[in-house]
């Protein structure tokens, strides 16, 4: 018999979400390395649109540049907000919220500050340590990404990043290590943040820089390809270390739909949409999907592999399917006709005129997610987690220190009660972390202005500031919601 849920399994998963480059700052405190996103420059005069392609395009000269110690630009990332010194602070404060969990990340450049280390660096070791045990302290359960955006630098610069095989074992070391030291700590791993956003910033996401790169399509699927077969070997290993942990993927969802009856814009659709799921295909299922081929043929990919990593793909797919949703997106077979969604993640999505935007050009599209955990449970039949969903504005601090951020509130209010009714639909869905519950640097854009969280951090793009933390409004409403388990969304 089947019986229909009606609300929130008691145990659910609620929380905040993360990013270590984003929010740790400490760059150079207890033998940190540089990674992949801490060379990224804020530029004040760079024009809006123009933000997500400096995000996604990385000179070898940009490089360079951001290793020169003599260097007067600033690189907000390497400050983040200090929670490497306010961690207590913090998680004191998601506790007061009534966080049942917290999902972050893990700077790779912390435990192995090259990459290619043999042996770890014990204060990073140590940093999380008391990280971890402050959490439990607190009941908050850590939900760990492995790496987020989180490469180092040195396996970038000097081994061409993920197209490398050799990163694999580096990884795979790395993983090990984290998954051994805290494997009484960490029940819930994630092993690469939004991998298919290779296909948008292979920089970040595979430390590709792409500068005159002969074969950029080659790189994002061999690079994507030793990430199937690095996440493989790292969910084996994790099973070894604590045969009860569980091992996610996680996939940047955006909702694609038809911008129009037109039988090519729903061919359109369908193959945007192939090749963001392509990715959790196989870390799901375990095996590359048909499609794949024709994929592969139409983009001139020929993978490099080796003859066992069929077999580890396949004896190890993940536990579970975590995903990010911010919007969703028109698509037209002919988008150069149209008016394009500035802020939308993905290159040819159409505005659609029935969805408003958010300061920065995200269409908000909260029924969307309904849709899209209905589309990922039919899929793969496994259970999903909401890793990341949250509104990016323009927070202003009044007198008192009040910021009123009622807009945050409705946006989250939407997607919460679009949550229930999927969970009625059936899917099942076993947590919910909202993206910036602190205030943090953008990934996209460098700045702090873009604010997400339910507490603010006086600090502003250049990192001028106290950096005191404020609870907004929308810090008691969250509050009030964890406490009804999402009865109480007024």
């Amino acid at each position: 018999m089947i019986n229909l849920r009606t609300t929130f399994p008691e145990n659910f998963l609620w929380g905040g979400a993360t990013a270590a480059n984003q929010l740790e700052g400490a760059s150079d405190v207890g033998g940190k390395g540089l990674s992949l996103s801490d060379v990224y420059v804020f530029d004040e005069n760079v024009p809006k649109e123009q933000w997500a392609d400096q995000w996604h395009m990385m000179t070898h000269k940009q490089v360079e540049e951001a290793q020169d110690p003599s260097s007067t630009k600033y690189y907000p990332k390497r400050n983040g907000i200090d929670f490497y010194h306010h961690y207590k602070e913090d998680i004191a404060l998601f506790a007061e919220m009534g966080f049942k969990s917290y999902r972050m990340s893990l700077a790779w450049t912390r435990i192995y500050p090259n990459g290619d280390e043999t042996e770890p660096n014990e204060e990073g070791l140590a940093f999380y340590d008391r990280v971890f045990d402050e959490l439990n302290k607190h009941g908050i359960e850590p939900i760990v990404s492995l790496s987020h955006y989180e490469m180092p630098l040195h396996l970038g610069t000097n081994y061409g990043g993920w197209v490398n095989r050799k990163v694999i074992d580096f990884y795979v070391r790395f993983a090990t290590t984290v998954f051994d030291r805290y494997k009484d700590k960490v029940r819930y791993w994630m092993t690469f943040n939004e991998i298919n956003c290779v296909k948008h910033h292979p920089y970040v996401s595979l430390g590709v820089v792409e500068e005159g790169h002969p074969h950029i399509e080659q790189a994002k699927y061999q690079g994507a390809h030793h990430q199937f077969v690095a996440s493989a070997l790292a969910t084996k290993a994790c099973k070894e270390s604590n045969p009860d942990a569980k091992v996610g993927c996680m996939i940047s969802y955006q909702l694609l739909v038809p911008y129009s009856c037109d039988p090519d814009d729903i061919q359109a659709t369908v193959e945007n949409q192939r090749t963001s799921l392509f990715f959790s295909d196989v870390q799901a299922r375990g095996y590359y999907p048909a499609y794949a081929a024709r994929m592969f043929e139409e983009k001139n990919v020929v993978l490099e592999t080796q003859p066992e990593d069929e077999k580890i793909i396949r004896e190890y797919p993940v536990d579970f399917v975590s995903f990010s949703y911010y919007m969703s997106s028109a698509i037209s077979a002919h988008p150069e006709k149209l008016e394009g969604a500035v802020g939308n993640l993905i290159t040819g999505g159409i505005k659609n005129p029935y969805l408003p935007t958010s300061d920065w050009g995200w269409q908000i599209d909260p029924k969307g997610l309904r849709t899209a955990l209905n589309q990922l449970y039919d899929r793969y039949q496994k259970p999903l987690f909401i890793a990341e969903n949250g509104l990016g504005a323009v927070d202003e601090l009044e007198e008192e220190d009040v910021i009123q951020d009622d807009y945050r509130i409705s946006y989250l209010r939407d997607h919460i009660v679009q949550i229930k009714e999927a969970i009625k639909d059936g899917v099942d869905i076993f947590g919910y972390t909202s993206w910036g519950c602190i205030d943090m640097i953008s990934a996209s854009t460098n700045q702090m202005s873009k604010r997400y969280g339910y507490i603010y951090v006086d600090q502003d793009d250049m990192g001028r500031g106290t950096k005191r933390r404020i609870k907004k409004k929308s810090f008691h409403w969250y509050k009030k919601v964890i406490a009804s388990n999402g009865e109480d969304l007024d």
